[in-house]
């Protein structure tokens, strides 16, 4: 969501902090501001909309500075205004906040019988008068921003900058990311890694509740009670923060690409040269094991739901998945020998860490499946298992998908090996079908020119239904998804035996109808119900492969043919043509691929 970066530097800060949020765009925003300390005075700019509007109007109004703040903004509390844009600030002080902060009526009412008064609509702008009238009553800057921070509930990264203070960074997290980087006469602050890559490769990760006193020789960490402790720093591949398009004109067509390559190297890491499945330590050992809770958001959750089918079918463990905003307010009783599983591309997801913390002290294992090994979750997980899809930028997931499902499919087979449901042979097979599955995953990569073709005519629906059966049934959720993300058609999926249970009566020539049908166990009945649907007159857009198009193709409107695979794999490479189209039909409206509207890449507040 919101990104943040602070920068105590040796150079003109403005371009840093500017290129900084630029690396932070994919989070998602809706405006942009900075501000700097200039021959000691505190001074900002923001605007609404891309960056390329804050940099214009730095050409024109530019700030000077070597100490500085910046912020992207996902609109929370107010519209995307200029007076709601971050940084914001009252009298000495300047704040930037990733989060929501819950108890600002009460804070704000509190300021208003002191004739303070609020100029925005925001939550963040109560944390800048009450920081100010700390200061107005004598406090210093530190014990400030220290009294105002432990007033606040709720979620917050925050980074203060002070007037008069031009080597003097605050910094607090409770529930969203943040991080220092640490450099040679320069210090940082960042939401997100990635947006300080350019500056330093050292980077300490604050933990819940810590808050940082920040110079440019020094980085004094507290813990949640006030007492000073020591925070590992880390070291970040260079190629991990690496956000270049590579020559393709959007991330996400970057990322779709990459996935064949991806897929091998998580396979690789999983299973070795003997085909056994190795874990990190200290693993999971299945027969210990008697239940499995899935809990994920969006595009994760349907994840969990192919990894469900799995888990039940080929290990014979019973599953049950949770979308995470609502699994820890039914409070779910959690028996004895169950594991919890969390999968989150960020890691930071602040409805799966919430539930994961739930969780703890309940489940007998805690197992995340993340694609930021640094990240919360990861760190508060038993057995983190990093998925190893690079970085993602585009909004809609595409490679972490894919990735997800394969480290899934990973785990089921080890749960199935350890409780006797599968023999060493049939573990081969199924070994042997993961290792060829990069290079069907190449191949399918060829339908592009098809997707191209049949999205054009997709664009001009309003509304567009997707059917599946079995683990085809959430592959189709996750196609309605990515095509709602980028291209804001409106698409429904629905498992191909409901459709007579009312969704048949939307079919008619003006909705198109995507039958995602591999010729697995379940093809004939799929087939039927497409039947169906051509018998009123619906338009059939039929994705399966060429035996299966040889014998239920005809009388389609349009069809995409894949190549032949497992059933067991099926949900992994078919998500490849919902992926393409989704691409295809955005690219054909126009819309904004990577950034879609509304839409923020990693979601840290509830």
């Amino acid at each position: 969501m919101c990104g943040i970066v602070g920068v105590l530097g040796s150079h003109e800060v403005a371009p840093q902090l500017v290129e900084a949020l630029k690396r932070l765009e994919y989070r998602g925003y809706d405006s942009a501001g900075i501000a700097t300390i200039q021959d000691g005075a505190l001074r900002r700019r923001r605007a609404v909309g891309k960056l390329a509007n804050l940099s214009d109007l730095l050409v024109h109004e530019p700030l000077s500075g070597k100490a500085g703040i910046g912020h992207t903004r996902w609109a929370t509390h107010g519209a995307p205004t200029i007076d709601n844009a971050h940084p914001h600030r009252s009298g000495r002080v300047a704040v930037v906040h990733n989060g929501i902060i819950e108890n600002y009526r009460e804070l704000r009412a509190e300021l208003a019988e002191k004739g303070i008064a609020h100029t925005t609509d925001t939550d963040t702008e109560t944390i800048a008068h009450l920081v100010e009238d700390g200061l107005n009553r004598g406090l210093s800057p530190r014990d400030a921003a220290h009294e105002t921070i432990a007033r606040l509930t709720g979620a917050y990264a925050l980074c203060f900058l002070f007037e008069g203070e031009e080597d003097l960074l605050i910094a607090a997290r409770k529930g969203s990311p943040l991080a220092i980087g640490h450099g040679d006469g320069e210090n940082f602050v960042g939401s997100d890694a990635i947006a300080l890559a350019p500056m330093t490769n050292r980077i300490t990760y604050l933990e819940e509740g810590d808050s940082a006193i920040i110079t440019r020789n020094s980085v004094e960490i507290r813990d949640v009670n006030g007492q000073q402790i020591h925070r590992e720093i880390s070291t970040i591949r260079v190629d991990a923060a690496r956000v270049d398009k590579s020559g393709y004109k959007h991330f996400m067509a970057k990322e779709i690409a990459e996935q064949p390559t991806v897929l091998n190297g998580a396979l690789t890491h999983y299973i070795g040269r003997d085909g056994q499945i190795t874990l990190p330590d200290p693993g999971l050992d299945f027969t210990q094991i008697d239940r499995l809770s899935l809990v994920a958001c969006g595009t994760a959750y349907y994840a969990c739901l192919v990894a469900k089918y799995w888990f039940e079918q080929v290990a014979r463990i019973p599953v049950d998945v949770d979308v995470a905003s609502e699994f820890r307010y039914r409070e779910p009783p959690i028996p004895a020998r169950t594991a919890a599983l969390f999968v989150s591309q960020s890691g930071e997801t602040a409805d799966t860490l919430a539930a994961l913390r739930f969780c703890t002290g309940k489940a007998d294992k805690i197992v995340s499946v993340i694609n930021v090994e640094t990240s919360s979750i990861a760190r508060e997980s038993d057995l983190p298992l990093p998925i190893l899809a690079g970085t993602e930028i585009g909004v809609a997931s595409t490679k972490a998908f894919t990735c997800q499902l394969t480290v899934l499919a990973i785990l089921a087979l080890k749960a199935a090996k350890d409780r006797g449901e599968i023999n060493d042979a049939q573990l081969a097979k199924h070994v042997a079908d993961l290792r060829g599955l990069p290079g069907l995953m190449n191949h399918a990569l060829g339908i592009d020119h098809a997707c191209i073709d049949v999205s054009a005519k997709l664009a001009e629906a309003r509304d567009i239904l997707f059917l599946g059966r079995g683990a085809m049934y959430p592959l189709a959720h996750e196609g309605a998804l990515k095509l709602k993300e980028i291209s804001y058609i409106h698409a429904e999926a629905y498992a191909s035996g409901e459709l007579k249970h009312g969704p048949i009566a939307l079919v008619d020539q003006s909705v198109p109808v995507i039958v995602m049908a591999p010729r697995d166990a379940l093809f004939d009945k799929t087939v039927s119900n497409m039947q169906e649907v051509m018998a009123r007159s619906g338009k059939v857009l039929l994705i399966t492969d060429a035996k299966g198009f040889e014998e239920a193709g005809d009388g389609v409107w349009d069809h995409i043919i894949m190549p032949e695979i497992d059933p067991f794999l099926a949900p992994i490479l078919y998500a490849v043509p919902a992926q393409l189209l989704a691409y295809h039909t955005a690219m054909a409206k126009g819309t904004d691929v990577d950034q879609p509207r509304n839409l923020a890449k990693s979601v840290t507040v509830e």
